[in-house]
């Protein structure tokens, strides 16, 4: 941050220019010279000076509200570049969906914590649009989850396809629409709970009429009785109501020992396979330690999904 501005901040505070100058490690000839350059610089007086030091006057005051804001994204900033040159050094940091996470990001990631100790390691879980808004944001190196189709102009992200896996409907073990084949007109009777629903400022990263814009939603995202962030928050409504939550089917054996069942549906009710792969910034590709990364989670999941899905 500029230096006059780092000074205007310690005066500020101090409330005495000696002050300031002795935690800033400055004269106060200096202090008191740079403080009345940026007034001439600003064209307003910014202190009311007297015997018992210095207070901001109304211009003052405005400038020392802006310059604690400045000071907040300067630090962040640099926390932030901070954070990237650790990670881009030996740390991992990836975005995943919860599904993803337990079928098998939770032991890779484990086990590479064991063979860098010491290495930072940051998993994010939410859904594939807050993914993408953390790997544009520089916040993750990747995320494994389904296509985003309809991107908007300027996302520039590579999608490297592991397969195509498909939802099923998940209920309680004595939900009224177990025990026979069903059909989505059956399964709509009832209400609907989904997990990580996409917060508003996501929707700017599509297309379509009202993303982006205050109040829009995707279709697919609204009606639902019940919405959370956590999975566990999801299932636990599910346990307790005639609730039907949507979610990949490579999650119903983790879902049984929870108590959840999957409904059994007409093979041409089915919901239709959906693309689900690794997403990467294209510079970031070319990073050595990071394109191993990728390899181990395209077997890793490829594994998971054979023989789950028709061929592409």
């Amino acid at each position: 941050m500029d230096k006059s501005l780092v000074q205007f901040l310690a005066v500020a505070e101090e409330g005495t220019i000696s002050g300031a100058a002795a935690s800033l490690l400055v004269t106060q000839p200096t202090l008191t010279f740079n403080m009345r350059k940026l007034e001439e610089t600003l064209g307003v007086r910014l202190f009311e000076r007297s015997s018992r030091g210095v207070k901001l006057t109304p211009y003052g005051e405005t400038l020392y509200e802006n310059v604690i804001i400045m000071s907040r994204l300067y630090k962040n900033a640099l926390n932030a570049i901070e954070r990237q040159r650790v990670q881009s050094e030996e740390g991992l940091s990836i975005g995943t969906g919860y599904s993803w996470w337990a079928l098998f990001l939770k032991r890779l990631v484990f086990e590479y914590g064991n063979r860098t100790l010491g290495a930072p390691v940051n998993v994010s879980l939410g859904n594939k649009l807050r993914c993408m808004d953390q790997l544009l944001a520089g916040d993750i190196s990747l995320f494994i989850g389904h296509r985003i189709d309809a991107l908007a102009p300027g996302v520039q992200a590579d999608f490297i396809e592991i397969g195509l896996v498909h939802d099923g409907y998940f209920v309680r073990e004595d939900h009224p629409l177990l025990g026979r084949v069903r059909t989505e007109a059956e399964v709509a009777a009832f209400p609907t709970t989904l997990a990580f629903p996409p917060e508003a400022r996501q929707q700017r990263l599509l297309l379509g009429q009202g993303y982006g814009q205050p109040g829009g939603q995707q279709p697919e995202y609204l009606g639902h009785a019940f919405t959370s962030n956590s999975l566990e928050a999801c299932l636990e409504y599910l346990r307790a109501s005639d609730a039907v939550m949507r979610h990949t089917d490579l999650m119903a054996g983790e879902f049984a020992r929870k108590g959840i069942a999957q409904v059994k549906m007409k093979p041409d009710q089915e919901p239709a396979y959906q693309p689900v792969g690794i997403h990467v910034l294209p510079e970031r590709r070319s990073d050595k330690r990071l394109a191993g990364l990728i390899d181990r989670i395209y077997e890793e999941a490829r594994a998971i999904i054979a023989g789950t899905a028709p061929s592409a």
